[in-house]
């Protein structure tokens, strides 16, 4: 929810669809905030994502909004949400921490400086890489492949994996595949979303149409063709599955 149009009401015909195939959901929620929180918790996903988690003062603050008081600040509704079946699942209550995946986004320089401090935080199961928004906040919007965006990925990587509490995932990316990121220690790795699926796929079948009507032109037409096969590589290069 953090990106793109969909809200509360979007994410609960997604968590619909997932549960139809027993496939876990993780909600990522726009802004780390007790509101938000507290709408998507209700609806039972199995996990939620806190977005610009700079220090290990704001992850305790996204633990207590997960937790009901006395252990943090989530509104009470239990008998009447999807989460516990709307009263149905009478061990909501004694399960409902163990049973939630809470997730932290890493996604500027401060955060990566205090990286190993966020996820030892009590509470915090795994910390997410975020490549884009650290990038920008660096000075290299849409370079997160810039070797200083890398040197600083990797101190955080080191930082979370160095307390041996947290799992770390991340976004594959054009520049660094799912297989490096697991030599490296990644517990989890995201792929491509499907708006960037949608967008590589119509942009192909344009070239590939614009190909075939030009297919008996005169030579000349090569070097469109040749442009029309750049800029399908261009796009699939600046893809990022964040």
């Amino acid at each position: 929810m953090e990106h793109g149009p969909g809200g509360i009401s979007d994410a609960l015909a997604c968590l619909h669809a997932l549960a139809a195939t027993g496939t876990p959901a993780i909600l990522r929620l726009p802004e780390s905030c007790p509101t938000w929180a507290k709408k998507a918790l209700d609806l039972g996903p199995q996990g939620v994502m806190f977005p610009m988690i700079d220090s290990p003062e704001a992850a305790k603050e996204a633990v207590s909004y997960c937790r009901f008081p006395p252990s943090g600040v989530r509104g009470s509704a239990h008998t009447v949400v999807r989460a516990s079946g709307y009263g149905i699942d009478e061990g909501y209550l004694s399960n409902y921490e163990e049973e939630l995946l809470i997730m932290c986004q890493v996604e500027s320089e401060e955060g990566v400086k205090r990286a190993e401090d966020i996820a030892a935080v009590d509470g915090v199961d795994c910390v997410q890489m975020g490549p884009l928004d650290l990038s920008a906040s660096m000075g290299y919007l849409w370079d997160p492949g810039h070797r200083k965006v890398r040197e600083m990925m990797r101190v955080a990587e080191r930082g979370v994996l160095g307390g041996g509490k947290a799992y770390l995932a991340g976004f594959a990316m054009p520049h660094d595949g799912p297989l490096e990121m697991k030599s490296r220690g990644y517990h989890m790795v995201s792929g491509a979303v499907d708006v960037g699926l949608f967008r590589s796929a119509a942009v192909e079948d344009v070239a590939r149409f614009k190909m075939n009507l030009t297919d008996d032109a005169d030579d000349d037409d090569d070097d469109d063709d040749d442009a029309w096969r750049e800029r399908i590589k261009d796009a699939d290069d600046k893809y990022w599955s964040e």
